[in-house]
């Protein structure tokens, strides 16, 4: 799990603790540029569009246990791939990017690991 210390080792915050410039925001532009819907159908496809795609990294992932097919690294990164795409779309349409999505798990999965409730149940453990 990457930790804010880890960011900040990568230079992700300045010596003030304020967030250097995201390497992420040009990866944002560029889903912009792709995406083909608007409005609340946006939303709707981008949901839809996130849960089927990581639903194709789930079905490959029970063939692998189930009927021992094999996939190699690179078709579950392509999917993965397809997944960050709609994470990212969805961060962009509420105004965020994929670096402010990151920061927020980090804090929030720190915070959780500082008060021993990493494992448990519930959003607001």
């Amino acid at each position: 799990m990457i930790t804010v210390r880890d960011l900040e080792d990568m230079g992700y915050f300045d010596e003030f603790n304020v967030v250097n410039a995201d390497p992420t925001q040009d990866y944002s532009y560029w889903v912009e540029g792709k995406i083909v819907t608007e409005g609340k159908d946006r939303l709707i496809e981008n949901v839809l569009g996130l849960v089927g795609e990581a639903g194709e990294v789930a079905e490959k992932i029970k063939k692998n246990i189930r009927d021992d097919t094999r996939f190699s690294d690179l078709e579950i990164l392509k999917e993965l791939g397809d997944v960050l795409f709609y994470v990212t779309a969805l961060a962009n349409y509420y105004d965020k990017n994929l670096g402010y999505v990151m920061e927020l798990n980090v804090k929030k999965l720190d915070d959780r690991q500082g008060r021993g409730v990493l494992k448990g149940n519930g959003d607001n453990r």
